[in-house]
């Protein structure tokens, strides 16, 4: 069976914005799926008509792997283990979220997580560990 690769929103948004992984993106090895969480990351900062085509190509042409109750359960569990570890304020637990989330998804498919978001991710990991691919 095939490796599944997830790209976080980070990597997709320094394409969009620069194209410097577009290489890497066409090149990486294993089965792409789309996290319904980056999909809705992405789509909230949509700017113009041709990045929205471009998502919703994005959600047409990959699976799109989306967080289960457990998921989103277990995420809270992680973030007040995280509060109570480093002391975050709530807009910041509130922005790691959906990371959180990302990562869980990923992990519960036993997927790669590619990111260029390192210090919140390999927090992430501390608590769960997930496949990370760091670019």
């Amino acid at each position: 069976m095939s490796d599944i690769v997830v790209f976080d929103t980070s990597v997709l948004v320094d394409e969009v914005r620069t194209g410097r992984h577009r290489k890497r993106i066409e090149s990486v090895e294993g089965l792409v799926r789309m996290s319904s969480v980056v999909l809705a990351e992405l789509l909230r900062g949509v700017m113009g008509l041709a990045e929205h085509k471009f998502l919703r190509t994005l959600a047409r042409n990959h699976p799109i792997l989306t967080p289960t109750e457990e998921n989103w359960l277990e995420s809270g569990e992680i973030l007040a283990k995280i509060r109570a570890d480093q002391g975050f304020e709530p807009h910041k637990l509130r922005d790691l979220h959906f990371d959180v989330l990302i990562a869980l998804t990923a992990r519960s498919y036993g997927a790669r997580l590619v990111t260029t978001n390192r210090a919140d991710f390999q927090l992430i990991n501390r608590y769960r560990q997930i496949k990370l691919e760091m670019w």
